[in-house]
């Protein structure tokens, strides 16, 4: 873990979550003690939004579930909106880039995603994980023969594919192959997202802290995976799940129960209220 853990004086003024693997369920549905957890957060006077892989559209549930009224971050912070989704800051992945990761990704055999014009766009819908991706999206996708034209206009690029171990091992070509060119980080065991470069999660974090006047100290975030270590970062305390991996557990000033184990509402309860000045 990240030491010394110095609470802030003030008192935690905003969280910022991770969504999938943290904030929802396996099933992809918020708990009843995760709605609870968000409703006392906002009766203590600490504001609350998420960070998440997810485009825009994947967020809309969870700004009516939650009644969310600040920015969130989508594409893991490359692209910003408002509780209404318009939005407010958006950037792309090079077009160079693009057809380098995607060409890259067609070679080593995965199935390709793009998300782009504000949908998602493949062209197998029956391929892995696409009855996953509605489900928690609550959106259908936009079946194409071809993806080549829209690499110009990518927000994310997504490597699917039911061999974790082999995504991950192409997580670490991609990213030595693509350099600065872009963001390159497993969202899940079988999603690799290729994001614009040099803006993540942390990123996200430290525009809010500027947008809301709250310093980085009082912010806390919460998450599961390689990609919510930038904004654990960047926040005065950080929380990562009991089923995230340990060097991101490392990388967090504490950890809690799994997130089908209502890990998020209990590290609110244990970690973040009683740091409430509210």
């Amino acid at each position: 873990m990240k030491s010394p853990f110095s609470p802030p004086a003030e008192g935690i003024a905003l969280v910022v979550s991770d969504v999938d693997g943290t904030l929802v369920t396996s099933d992809k549905t918020l708990a009843p003690a995760t709605l609870a957890a968000v409703a006392r957060l906002r009766e203590a006077g600490i504001g609350f939004t998420v960070a998440s892989a997810r485009p825009p559209v994947g967020l809309r549930s969870l700004v009516k579930a939650l009644s969310l009224d600040l920015p969130l971050g989508a594409y893991n912070g490359a692209t910003i909106v408002g509780p209404d989704l318009t939005v407010i800051e958006e950037h792309l992945i090079p077009p160079e880039t693009a057809r380098a990761a995607a060409g890259q990704l067609v070679a080593e055999g995965v199935d390709l995603w793009v998300f782009a014009r504000g949908d998602w766009y493949l062209r197998d819908p029956r391929a892995p994980y696409t009855d996953l991706e509605r489900r928690t999206l609550q959106a259908e996708p936009k079946v194409v023969p071809d993806l080549g034209d829209l690499l110009a206009e990518a927000s994310k690029i997504v490597g699917v594919c039911e061999d974790h171990a082999h995504l991950a091992g192409c997580e670490d070509r991609l990213a030595a192959a693509l350099g600065d060119g872009a963001s390159v980080h497993r969202s899940q065991p079988y999603y690799l997202d290729v994001t614009p470069p040099h803006l993540d999660k942390g990123r996200f974090v430290t525009w809010l802290s500027r947008h809301l006047g709250i310093p980085a100290a009082r912010i806390a975030t919460f998450g599961d995976a390689a990609n919510d270590t930038p904004m654990f970062a960047r926040s005065g305390v950080s929380v990562a799940m009991g089923n995230a991996d340990p060097a991101v557990q490392a990388a967090a000033t504490a950890v809690t129960s799994g997130h089908d184990a209502d890990g998020f509402a209990r590290g609110v309860e244990r970690f973040i209220l009683p740091l409430s000045t509210g």
